[in-house]
């Protein structure tokens, strides 16, 4: 197998990249279903993440020792971070409905795919992103289904406030 070796810039350069094109992909999916964080606030958060990563971890083959435990506080600071802006999209109607939670969630894995994208952890990203649009192309469908086949005559809808 041929590999490619990139100068530090041009990696940077195909990470951030990376980060930039699967986070506009998950918000075009929510732009596209009328969502309040569409295309540009899933890129951003995404991207956002990438250079979080990059810079507090060091540039790509940078000889620079990195403190074994930093990967885990950047993850959790991204993630805490992100968990404010999701939030910022759930909402509660005065009948209990609540809506924004798949919105919620697609920003929250933009976070964690851009981190994947600034590691350059490219195997776990593939897999971690095929398996994202899969569940976002196909959940609705399953869900429909689902509760055809399970709803109970005379019970009325399923409680979607949980």
């Amino acid at each position: 197998m041929h590999r490619v070796v990139l100068s530090g810039n041009g990696e940077i350069a195909v990470r951030l990249g990376a980060a930039l094109i699967l986070g506009s992909a998950l918000g075009l999916n929510r732009e596209l279903h009328g969502k309040p964080a569409g295309l540009r606030t899933h890129a951003l958060v995404s991207l956002g993440a990438a250079v979080a990563t990059i810079v507090s971890l060091g540039f790509p083959g940078e000889s620079k020792s990195i403190d074994p435990n930093a990967i885990g506080r950047v993850l959790q600071g991204i993630l805490t971070g992100i968990g404010f802006l999701g939030a910022g999209v759930i909402l509660r109607d005065p009948n209990g409905h609540v809506t924004g939670l798949t919105t919620a969630a697609t920003v929250w894995i933009c976070a964690v795919l851009g981190t994947a994208c600034g590691l350059g952890n490219w195997p776990v990203l593939g897999i971690a992103l095929g398996l994202t649009v899969i569940a976002l192309a196909f959940g609705r469908p399953v869900e429909h289904l689902a509760e055809r086949l399970f709803k109970r005559k005379g019970s009325g809808s399923p409680d979607r406030s949980v």
